[in-house]
Formats: structure tokens, C-alpha cells, sequence
């Protein structure tokens, strides 16, 4: 038994040892998207730019993102409560108000290091929908979407990116 106790606690030395080192580094994008360790590179904001809407009146934006390509990232609903979530942060300003964001469902996707275990993540583009209304004029949406993007086999630490969208409401 206390061989045993010496195994386990030597592994879980070596394995906080190896996870230090693996945190410094930075998980490789295709393409070599993040040689300086650039985790933005993992997702973009796509669009829109600016919009225009209906004044005084319930409106809905879309927003639309990507996932580079060979990663993922956690939807809005994770299957385990250790996994972070997809979530979209807005600044609140005088006379635009965000009532609320619809996320779309995640897709199913099973991890190389566990094949019966089913995650779900968002790949490739997706949209998201802000509910809205704003008063006569010109506002700036800024806000922030956080995520963590995983390869098939490691994850780097979360982050987030901007988003900024010019609402033009008459």
C-alpha cells in the first residue's frame, strides 16, 4: 500500500510538473495562427459592422462568428459543469437595450481521449441573435464573447474576444 501511495503521488507530481509546462505553451492552430500565442486567432467576430432597426421598437441583430478551422469551442450549454461555456457579455449604454441573446443548439462531438463521452461545441460559423431595442439614433453594441477552443486532444485557457456593432435606430 504504501508503494502504491509513492506511485501515485510520484504521477501526480510528474502530471502537475508536465501541466506547468503545457500552460506556458501555447496549443497550436492550423495554419500557425497563433505562433506568439495568439488565442484570438481561435475565433472572429465576422460581422455585422453596422445595422439599421426600427426605433422604439423590438428588433433582432445577428451576430455571426467562426471557429478555426480543427478546433472547437464549448456552446453556450455544456454537457458537464466543468466545461466553460460560451457566453456573449454586452455594455449596457443609454438608449439601446440587448433584452436578450439566443445561442443555437451545439453539435454533438465525441474527443479522441474519450469516444463515448459526448461534448457540445460549436465549429466552423455560427450565429448568434440580439434582442434589442433602442431609442432615435446612433448607438455603439460592444460586448465581448468569452470561450475556450479545443483541439481533438488539449485546450487552451479561456479567452475573449470584441465585438462592436454600430446600431442606426430611426
Amino acid at each position: 500500500m504504501l508503494r502504491l501511495t509513492a506511485v501515485l503521488v510520484g504521477g501526480l507530481v510528474c502530471l502537475a510538473t508536465s501541466a506547468q509546462v503545457l500552460k506556458d505553451q501555447p496549443l497550436p492552430l492550423p495554419g500557425g495562427a497563433n505562433q506568439q500565442g495568439d488565442a484570438a486567432a481561435a475565433v472572429q467576430f465576422l460581422y455585422p459592422e453596422t445595422v439599421n432597426i426600427p426605433a422604439r421598437r423590438a428588433a433582432q441583430i445577428d451576430l455571426h462568428f467562426r471557429v478555426a478551422d480543427g478546433l472547437h469551442i464549448n456552446s453556450h450549454a455544456p454537457t458537464d459543469k466543468y466545461l466553460i461555456p460560451a457566453r456573449l457579455a454586452v455594455v449596457e449604454v443609454q438608449g439601446l437595450n440587448i433584452t436578450a441573446v439566443d445561442f443555437p443548439p451545439g453539435t454533438e462531438y465525441a474527443p479522441q481521449f474519450a469516444v463515448k463521452e459526448k461534448l457540445s461545441v460549436y465549429t466552423g460559423e455560427f450565429v448568434l441573435h440580439a434582442h434589442l431595442k433602442a431609442q432615435p439614433g446612433e448607438h455603439l453594441l460592444e460586448g465581448a464573447l468569452r470561450y475556450q477552443a479545443c483541439d481533438a486532444n488539449s485546450c487552451m485557457p479561456p479567452h475573449s474576444i470584441p465585438i462592436s456593432v454600430t446600431v442606426v435606430a430611426q
